[in-house]
């Protein structure tokens, strides 16, 4: 502005990725190291407190002289100063309101037009530990550090840029409703509106049923800029959630036509189905409607909770959203609940779960903040909340998978009462929803109440959260084991990352067992987290990293099952659960997560899949550890699925050499969708060689691969040490055909390869925790069975599928995928470094 120079600013102009952020962006052109790796965030805190310039040379399309052309940020993060040719268009400040801009004078007959964005540094925004009260943004807060990730803040074009053109009239927001009436017939209800309507416009609405053939047109005349569609089905064909149903969608055409030409034209693709809430069985008259009905049919709510995908949200690619709705649908999940201190997420995440039947559980962007959880009243939040949830809620609305708002995460008017839609933030949120989708349920805030925490008092929980660590033995099973909420919308255990994955952001010093008392580094990836203690109060001494990780991972699988088990017991007294948390958005050394940043599994994840399984047996105990001689009494049930059976379930009491102890058979029938205790289980706790004995549920019949494991122990200290020393395990693996790959459901481009593998344990005790492993490092694996245990001469068939592993942030450009290598499984066994290969050769880790 004084002498005329340009500044040459911190950087050179670097290659920018849109959507993305500055910090992969410095990390591509060699500007900062990699954050995710050791301590390195915190050398490049400075980021956020730049200012930084996007900027492009965009190619301009014709005119004709009645159209208009508007520039549109779907997400701009978070508060940036746009020009188009040097000319100020505005300012915009949030992350989930677009910024649009009518620049059709700007462009008119130019060929190319400069286009720049300015962004501000960052908001000095509140992280976990701060005051609710004072939240003035809505900036996603968990980049401001959260005990799953750490400070590193986001800035840039983290959603879509376009340039539209648009005729003179045009469809604007559209709200579309299904429902199925008591006679059968399917409705789906539409109503859209229409910018600048000419004098003879009309809307067009084709209906295609999910085979393509076309089953309804309609033509509506409109005078007022609106115009509403009521299409009845006659037989449809039902939309229902995982594990319920298929997931059939609909395909809704809608075109604007004004004098015989389409002037606009939209493409939605929805479910039939209807949504109901209703009390729970024994509920308080005055408690809120917890029980999910689809259908005419009660939804028991097997549920994750769902962070960020990547700390740099912009950044991730279609592929990382495929992938981990894939891992919720394989894990048995029917709900996401997309947390309020995270995003209100990428439109693509939504069709996905419209697709894979994942009900969606979505809060607006508020969230506890540790020194006070008061909603925030202040009028310029006000005012960005309300154009944050207006937007979220014409879009999201449209989506069959969207089945509750809420207001936000953990929002409390004083401590340990959750607040209610008495407070002027919620119930101003509660009006929204009651205009923009009037058909869905809008909770407070979760945990709902009238109680924070989980809690022994009894009478007083509705939907709660808590807690999120193992409470000890025998603590762990009595609280949750004699609990008596209505809904459990978050908790969680915590568990040490796979060695394969702790091996790619901490350094060679620091991979070892290690408290995070005595490791800054260790700290800094996951400091709330922290299971050394535990698992040594457990297991005893480790002499490797993978006895570590090892150990943690069983103890975060043992400690969730019994939550799940015990929850699912007391269907629909109980209506659900959702599990803190599915997965991580930057790389923790340990975390309550059941899938890591990387991609991988824990143990957890595979035991929460067989919690969940439609046709599922438990067992009810009370503590791990008995004395030689004891009674032990423990109740067994059945849950059932979508068919009604008669069945009988063996349980067996075995040491770890295969022996059995004692042996018991439980007949039973049960009603489709069901829980029920078949009888009880009696024994005297026997002496074993090592301390441990093993309960064993099986189905009995032909081929039947289902079995649920339960470890108990006869030690008073170390209980489960001797599982360290069982000699290391006789695997023999058989490979069944070659590599088969199939193109990923509902057409997505990516390929999944799949192939099946026979396991035998040849050795002479019990192989513990088998569970395969890619080596390549070059795709995502899942397993339809994983961390389960084979006795002396059993086998299991294992069918293992790969996507190729994509998106990954500040890998090397030399790092990338090659085409022509297929996933490489071994198998590995509880606390070994060895992975064996077919035939049953071993290979070092």
């Amino acid at each position: 502005m004084e002498i005329g120079n340009e500044l040459m600013g911190v950087t050179e102009w670097i290659p920018a990725t849109v959507p993305g952020g500055v910090h992969q962006d410095l990390f591509r052109a060699g500007l900062i190291n990699d954050p995710y790796q050791d301590l390195n965030s915190m050398q490049c805190e400075w980021v956020e407190n730049r200012w930084w310039v996007y900027r492009t040379r965009i190619a301009i399309p014709f005119l004709n002289p009645e159209e208009r052309a508007e520039l549109v940020f779907k997400g701009l993060d978070y508060e940036a100063i746009i020009t188009l040719n040097g000319i100020k268009l505005g300012e915009h400040a949030g992350m989930y309101e677009p910024a649009v801009y009518d620049v059709t004078e700007v462009i008119r007959g130019r060929e190319f037009a400069e286009l720049q964005v300015i962004f501000k540094q960052a908001p000095d925004e509140m992280g976990q530990i701060g005051k609710t009260s004072e939240t003035f943004t809505q900036k996603s807060r968990f980049n401001y550090k959260w005990d799953f990730s750490t400070r590193l803040v986001n800035v840039g074009i983290w959603d879509d840029v376009w340039l539209r053109i648009l005729p003179t009239s045009s469809l604007g927001d559209i709200a579309l409703h299904t429902d199925v009436d008591e006679a059968g017939t399917g409705w789906i209800r539409l109503a859209a509106e229409i910018r600048q309507p000419g004098s003879r416009s009309e809307v067009l609405v084709t209906l295609l049923n999910p085979e393509g053939h076309s089953v309804a047109c309609l033509v509506e005349q409109m005078d007022d800029g609106r115009v509403h569609f009521e299409i009845p089905i006659t037989s449809p064909q039902l939309w229902y959630p995982n594990g319920y149903g298929d997931q059939p969608l609909y395909e809704v055409n809608i075109r604007l036509v004004c004098d015989d030409t389409v002037m606009d034209e939209r493409k939605l693709y929805t479910g039939i189905r209807r949504l109901e809430y209703s009390q729970n069985e024994g509920s308080p008259a005055d408690a809120l409607p917890y029980t999910f009905i689809v259908n005419g049919r009660r939804i028991y709510i097997q549920g994750a909770n769902l962070t960020p995908l990547d700390h740099l949200y912009g950044n991730v690619c279609a592929e990382r959203y495929d992938w981990i709705v894939h891992l919720a649908k394989h894990s048995n999940l029917n709900m996401l609940r997309i947390w309020g201190g995270g995003l209100i997420e990428k439109t693509y995440l939504y069709e996905l779960c419209d697709r894979y039947g994942i009900l969606i559980w979505q809060e607006f962007i508020q969230s506890s903040s540790g020194i006070d959880n008061v909603p925030s009243q202040r009028p310029e939040f006000l005012k960005l909340l309300e154009r944050t949830a207006v937007t979220a809620l014409k879009d999201r609305r449209n989506h069959v998978s969207l089945a509750v708002w809420s207001g936000g995460n953990e929002l409390m008017s004083e401590p340990n009462r959750p607040s209610t839609y008495a407070d002027t933030n919620l119930s101003f949120l509660k009006a929204l929803v009651a205009k923009h989708d009037p058909h869905r349920l809008f909770l407070p805030t979760s945990a709902s109440g009238p109680v924070q925490y989980i809690t022994r008092e009894k009478g007083v929980s509705h939907d709660v959260h808590g807690h999120w660590k193992f409470e000890g033995n025998p603590d762990h099973y009595s609280l949750y084991g004699e609990a008596d909420h209505l809904f459990h919308s978050e908790f969680g255990v915590d568990g040490v990352s796979c060695v394969k994955s702790l091996r790619k952001f901490l350094s060679e010093p620091h991979l070892k067992p290690v408290s995070m008392k005595d490791s800054l580094v260790w700290r800094h990836h996951g400091e709330w987290w922290d299971t050394y203690d535990r698992d040594k109060a457990l297991f005893g001494q480790f002499e490797s990293l993978s006895q570590f990780s090892d150990a943690s991972q069983w103890i975060q699988a043992e400690g969730l099952r019994f939550i799940l088990e015990a929850n699912r017991r007391r269907q629909f007294r109980n209506s659900g659960s959702i599990i803190w948390q599915m997965n991580e958005p930057w790389p923790n050394a340990s975390c309550t997560n059941l899938v890591d940043y990387y991609m991988e599994p824990k143990m957890a994840y595979y035991w929460t899949r067989q919690s969940f399984s439609r046709n599922h047996f438990s067992l009810d105990y009370r503590k791990l550890h008995y004395t030689v001689g004891e009674k032990l009494e423990a109740d067994v049930y059945v849950h059932q699925g979508l068919q009604p059976a008669y069945r009988s379930i063996l349980v067996e009491v075995l040491d770890t050499k295969g022996n059995v102890h004692d042996r018991n058979t439980f007949r039973y029938e049960a009603e489709e969708c069901s829980v029920a205790k078949v009888g009880q289980l009696r024994f005297i706790v026997p002496q074993t060689d090592d301390g441990l004995f093993i309960v064993r549920l099986r189905e009995q019949g032909e081929g039947s691969a289902q079995t649920n494991d339960y470890f108990f122990s006869t030690l008073e200290q170390a209980i489960y040490e001797p599982a360290l020393r069982i000699e290391p395990a006789s695997l023999h693996i058989e490979t069944v055909g070659d590599w088969v790959g199939a193109s990923m459901p509902y057409g997505m481009k990516s390929t999944v390869w799949t192939r099946t593998f026979t396991i035998t344990n040849h050795g002479q005790s019990v192989a513990l925790h088998i569970r395969p492993e890619e080596r390549t490092d070059q795709y995502w694996m899942a397993a339809d069975a994983s961390f389960f245990s084979l006795f002396p001469g059993e086998s299991r068939v294992v069918n293992v599928s790969c996507l190729t592993r994509t998106g990954e942030l500040f890998k090397h450009l030399q790092e990338s995928v090659s085409t022509d290598i297929r996933p490489d499984i071994a198998f590995r066994t509880f606390g070994s470094e060895q992975l064996v290969i077919s035939n049953g050769a071993k290979v070092k880790t």
